[in-house]
């Protein structure tokens, strides 16, 4: 990948410093652990500015309400990169943008992109990730939450778990199976289902941050036309893939170790023992240049993996490489962050709105909830196994008596 900048990428630069200098202000606060309730006003009109600024949706079609640009991997990186320096929001990155978005675009309907990309983008519907049950995390494919069809509707019985933004979505791209007698991996079907549907009940599954990002929901003969569904019957699991393909970038995203490396780097040089700062004390620096020099190598990575996904070559086994080594290295950042802060680092007010603007409180959540983001999304173990078995030809894992 040529990384020279053109004429075109230096004006974009100089139109990234002056917006930052008029509108930086505005930006909305950022970090302090994952999303736990609906963005206010504020978020919302700054993700306003951003699309029409080109610097959020930038790669989304303008007829889908985005700024219409052509996909560039320069482009990305010039702009995650002005906003990580100067501590500014990136603006909305929940599943819904991150994820169904792109999932839309490349397999979805033109009623279904004109229909959901647009207030999905602005960040006026919010949704949730319907995938893994008691029985099905690590093995998706098992799932058994089930729908038949009557009279027009999928009638949908059973129940999902670790569903992220469930007390608060609007919506939900919900897998269930739908072709009982076929093999497991071609009887799922991938479903659009408001939340607001009669029979679903959500209950809020609090973690060690004391709030609850988690839910379980139940489904009790909740009704869905037949036309709410990506692809087709059966078709699922192939759309599932495209989801989880972005799935993986977005929680082991280099911009947000880039923007936690700032944090950090910031951190350290304003905090002071006797008389020295942090990051002048080689100890400290080691550590802080050790995990500098990974979070680069993640960065260019990433570049490497949206170059080739922009010429539509299969990235294969450097999606799993994403999600493995960003969720354990964000967690690294932020482990290094609380040991800084010593005693300061364990003071962390878990409920409501309390104490969130603390810098201590920001680093010890982020610290529990990239913990969790490790096992989530696909565990850390899973993610080696693929490595190993499909990228280092290694003997499988064996199966225990009676297993899969």
């Amino acid at each position: 990948m040529d990384l020279t900048l053109s004429d075109r990428h230096r004006a974009l630069q100089a139109e990234l410093r002056d917006f930052i200098a008029r509108h930086g202000p505005a930006s909305p606060p950022v970090g302090g652990g994952g999303g736990r309730k609906r963005p206010d006003q504020r978020v919302l009109d700054w993700q306003a500015l951003l699309i029409a600024h080109g610097f959020a949706a930038r790669a989304v079609p303008k007829q889908y309400g985005g700024y219409g640009a052509e996909p560039d991997v320069l482009d990305a990186a010039l702009i995650t990169e002005a906003f990580n320096a100067a501590g500014l929001s990136l603006g909305i990155q929940g599943q819904g943008i991150r994820m169904l978005v792109p999932t839309l675009l490349e397999v979805g309907t033109e009623e279904q992109r004109q229909r959901w990309i647009g207030p999905t983008i602005r960040g006026e519907i919010h949704w949730a990730q319907g995938y893994s049950e008691p029985e099905a995390g690590s093995d998706l494919a098992s799932l058994r939450t089930r729908a038949h069809v009557e009279d027009g509707h999928f009638v949908i019985n059973g129940q999902k778990i670790w569903t992220s933004s469930a007390h608060y979505a609007d919506m939900m791209f919900l897998l269930v199976r739908t072709e009982p007698d076929r093999p497991k991996h071609l009887g799922i079907s991938y479903l659009l289902l408001p939340m607001s549907t009669p029979g679903i009940e959500v209950r809020p599954l609090p973690t060690m941050t004391g709030h609850a990002t988690f839910n379980e929901v139940f489904f009790t003969d909740v009704r869905l036309p037949v036309d709410q569904i990506v692809l087709g019957r059966g078709d699922g699991w192939k759309v599932a893939n495209v989801t989880l393909k972005h799935e993986r970038m977005l929680l082991g995203d280099s911009s947000k170790l880039m923007h936690r490396l700032h944090r950090l780097r910031t951190l350290l040089a304003e905090t002071i023992v006797d008389g020295t700062p942090l990051l002048a004390r080689p100890v400290w620096r080691d550590r802080f240049l050790r995990l500098q020099g990974e979070v680069l190598a993640a960065k260019y990575h990433q570049m490497r993996l949206l170059s080739e996904a922009s010429r539509d070559q299969d990235s294969g086994l450097g999606l799993p490489v994403v999600k493995y080594y960003g969720t354990t290295l964000a967690w690294r950042l932020a482990t290094l962050a609380v040991d800084a802060l010593g005693d300061a680092g364990l003071a962390y007010e878990p409920h409501d709105e309390v104490g969130e603007d603390s810098v201590a409180t920001a680093w010890y959540a982020d610290w529990m909830y990239d913990l969790g983001l490790i096992i989530g999304g696909g565990s850390s173990n899973i993610q080696k196994n693929i490595i190993a078995e499909r990228g280092l030809g290694m003997p499988r894992e064996p199966k225990t008596v009676g297993g899969a």
